[in-house]
């Protein structure tokens, strides 16, 4: 059995991204092949873990989310890297957190309902054990956000 992605599981891959709530036999139309095929075809992505999951995007906007914002952080120590990266995923306005080079060991990305509520969010992450410095951006306006790979390009992961 072959662990390899053919043109039939990219056009998958590539439709669930863009419509996450597609049916199987909407799928199934599209790429000319059977429920239950397409069925067996997704499992066997969510069982290699191509697949993580099926989430609905939320319009920060409507729930008043106004601010988005961009923290690097600077952790002093590696012996404070796995409390900073547990205290910042049980923040929920904390969206991602990355360990990054150049300026700073960790980047955040965050979203709060106003400026009160960033200026709050960031006294706490300044009161951290470890955390030594921040530097924050704003963000102004959005034009691109996705989570969207180009599977096309894993070609590592395609049959030939």
């Amino acid at each position: 059995m072959s662990h390899l992605l053919d043109e039939t599981d990219i056009s998958i891959l590539n439709h669930l991204q863009e419509h996450g709530r597609a049916q199987r036999n909407t799928i199934a139309d599209l790429v000319n092949l059977s429920v239950p095929s397409v069925s067996e075809r997704m499992k066997k992505l969510e069982e290699r873990g191509l697949i993580e999951g099926y989430k609905a995007i939320l319009n920060s906007k409507k729930f008043h989310f106004d601010i988005t914002a961009f923290i690097f952080v600077q952790v002093d120590g590696s012996e404070n890297y796995q409390n900073f990266v547990e205290k910042a995923s049980a923040e929920e306005e904390v969206l991602e957190c990355h360990s990054i080079t150049g300026d700073g060991s960790h980047f955040l990305k965050v979203r709060t309902k106003n400026t009160g509520s960033f200026e709050s969010l960031l006294s706490r992450i300044q009161a951290w054990v470890g955390v030594s410095k921040t530097r924050s951006n704003l963000v102004l306006s959005s034009f691109k956000e996705t989570r969207a790979l180009p599977v096309e390009h894993a070609t590592e992961l395609i049959k030939s």
